[in-house]
């Protein structure tokens, strides 16, 4: 039986020790007679032993799993690594035991045998026989026999535990493996996209939202950023995280238009290894990245329909599972979303989900396009010229006021994501230290948000121009449109969103006259 015991317990599992234990307990109580065999392991001082497994005969109970009784006399020997043996129980009970006596009292033990082992040399472990029916000697060789099964048993459990914790330690540093590799991507391209700090803005409406986005900084509460394409979005959802508590770690970003519907609930979530073809690896989604910190959902409005259902759940109460899963993830993350659709209008048509949007929009912020913060326009175009400056070696020390001018006058319709790109062609084609944004350069200037050109709100899509008489246009049809009146409320300065003067002065320089009639 030992030599049986031996070789079911050389290659015992973790999962199954309470199972193999109880089978070789249920065996020696057979085997020898007894009315009830306990194993129990050591756990630490002020709990000396937990009982693992109990078997017993009909009509006397097994110890239960868990916490082993109060018995301090007891169990002060077995922990010195003294075999407790008492035949005849209550007269082998010394006085000081008198815990046990009330217990013997209680459940009608006769005789028991406790055996400490050990691993490493500390013992590990008890494993006890009992009798109630009756008294029954244990003679040496019998406590030596037992011993030695104790002690096979011991062995296997310590080693399925080092075993076990060996697998679940390897699982941790590849999981944190991963994590690391996947934060490192999101930090290289956080670097590209933002410092996390707060825009400076000489717009008083600007300034609303930037102090609006220091309040809520702070909190946990889900953020909807709104607004239309290339205002900034990104950049602010950067500086909320980064004036957040989880601003040491990186913010994971997710572009939801970016990715096809095929993949991006995989991107999201994660994946199981062959949950699908080609998944031959498992891979952490960005939620589970994200757990601890914030993620960026973008274009959060171009999320199909049926992930949205599970994107509400993690927003609820933070669980999801990877696909091809069924292993339920909880994570805590922040989520701040952005997006340049109108949401409420999705919810009506059916393309969003009511409950989502009501869960996004706990702290929406209005980020206004650059033709409402035109003061900005200066303030932007030189923090450009000093990125670009750095990154291409041209020390620029001015740019030309008819450039700033035109810049200014202009309506934007990529706003600042337009405004870079323009400084950066520029900068491209610039041989001197004075920047001149050439005003016979071509820009493509694409329909306004509203579907419209910036130069003429009634045309299609605005044609190739220079930036000089799309500037004009821009001054002539807001002079036309206010009967040729400068200042004052509707005036043609207030719907330019300049000041009076300013408008005068370009005018002026652009040869703009008030027609005589006939």
């Amino acid at each position: 039986m030992l030599g049986d015991l031996s070789a079911r317990f050389s290659d015992l599992t973790a999962r199954h020790i309470v199972d193999e234990v109880s089978h070789a307990l249920g065996r020696l109580m057979e085997f020898l007679g007894f009315d009830r065999c306990s194993y129990a392991e050591v756990t630490d001082t002020e709990r000396p032993f937990d009982v693992l497994c109990s078997v017993s005969r009909t009509g006397v109970d097994p110890m239960p799993t868990g916490p082993a009784p109060s018995f301090s006399w007891y169990f002060s020997e077995l922990r010195a690594g003294r075999i407790v043996v008492l035949s005849d129980i209550p007269a082998d009970l010394p006085p000081a035991a008198r815990a046990e006596r009330d217990y013997r009292r209680r459940v009608g033990l006769k005789s028991n045998l406790a055996i400490p082992l050990r691993v490493g040399g500390r013992v590990v472990a008890i494993i006890a026989f009992s009798a109630f029916q009756q008294t029954r000697p244990w003679p040496p060789d019998l406590i030596l026999r037992l011993k030695l099964v104790g002690e096979v048993l011991a062995q296997g459990v310590a080693r399925s535990r080092r075993e076990a914790e060996l697998a679940s330690a390897l699982a941790e540093i590849t999981r944190l493996k991963e994590r690391l590799e996947a934060e490192n991507h999101c930090l290289r391209q956080s670097s590209r996209t933002g410092c996390g700090r707060l825009p400076s803005s000489r717009s008083p409406g600007f300034n609303r939202v930037l102090a609006e986005i220091t309040q809520v900084a702070s909190t946990n509460a889900t953020v909807l950023l709104l607004g239309e394409t290339g205002t900034g979005k990104e950049v602010l959802a950067d500086a909320i995280h980064h004036l957040s508590e989880h601003g040491s770690r990186p913010m994971i970003k997710v572009n939801c238009a970016a990715l096809p519907a095929s993949l991006i609930e995989a991107e999201l979530f994660g994946r199981e290894k062959g949950a699908y073809t080609g998944a031959l690896a498992r891979q952490p989604g960005r939620f589970e990245l994200a757990d601890g910190s914030t993620i960026f959902l973008d274009e959060v409005g171009e999320l199909p329909l049926e992930l949205q259902t599970k994107l509400l759940r993690v927003l609820q109460d933070g669980r999801f599972e990877r696909v091809g899963g069924n292993r339920t993830i909880q994570v805590k993350v922040r989520v701040i979303a952005a997006t340049n659709l109108d949401l409420a209008h999705a919810v009506a048509e059916g393309r969003f989900r009511a409950d989502l949007y009501y869960r996004l929009n706990v702290f929406p912020v209005v980020v206004p396009p650059l033709r409402e913060r035109r003061e900005d326009i200066p303030l932007l175009a030189w923090e450009f010229v000093r990125e670009l400056g750095e990154s291409m070696g041209k020390p620029i020390e001015h740019i030309a006021p008819d450039s700033i001018d035109a810049l200014v006058a202009y309506a934007w319709p990529g706003n600042v994501r337009e405004l870079r790109n323009l400084i950066e062609r520029a900068m491209i084609l610039n041989r001197g230290r004075v920047l001149q944004v050439p005003l016979s350069t071509a820009l493509s200037t694409g329909p306004s948000p509203s579907g419209r050109s910036p130069s003429n709100p009634d045309a299609g899509p605005a044609s190739v121009g220079t930036l000089r008489e799309r500037e004009r246009e821009q001054i002539l049809q807001a002079l036309q449109q206010t009967g040729w009146r400068v200042r004052g409320p509707g005036g043609a300065a207030e719907r330019l969103g300049i000041k009076p003067t300013t408008l005068e002065s370009r005018m002026q320089r652009l040869e703009i006259r008030r027609p005589t009639s006939g």
